[in-house]
């Protein structure tokens, strides 16, 4: 039967203690890097990051800025729904042009031809009421 070795583990306090230390003061290094190369290269990304964490570090924001998002989605809100009403527009005018119904109709071929040389809310408001 083969003898068993045994592993002597001597402590060391103050060895422990200044490699536990060491440790630690490398981490908050690592922490203090990264946060300084994120800084510098996205600051527009961080910068909300940064303010919850470090509100010091980071200079405040202007009065002004929190109207400037509300005007900012105020104006993407009307261009979406400018653009939803010139789709649904285009699709009515899609849908005029395929209905047999109307290929009789000259007001409506009247129209359907202006809309398309000419696109203007007149011309679109006289599709819709002359080839439905």
């Amino acid at each position: 039967m083969p003898r068993r070795r045994e592993l002597n583990i001597r402590l060391k306090p103050v060895q422990l203690t200044l490699c536990i230390a060491f440790g630690l003061w490398l981490g908050a290094v690592a922490i203090a890097v990264s946060l300084w190369l994120a800084l510098r290269l996205w600051p527009e990304q961080v910068q909300p990051v940064a303010q919850a964490v470090a509100p010091a570090l980071v200079q405040p924001v202007p009065a002004a800025a929190p109207a400037q998002p509300q005007d900012a989605q105020a104006q993407m809100f009307e261009r979406y729904k400018d653009i939803l009403q010139q789709q649904q527009e285009q699709q009515a005018a899609d849908a005029a042009q395929g209905n047999p119904r109307n290929l009789n109709n000259p007001k409506c071929q009247f129209w359907l031809q202006q809309n398309r040389t000419a696109p203007t809310d007149k011309s679109q408001a006289n599709v819709l009421e002359f080839c439905y």
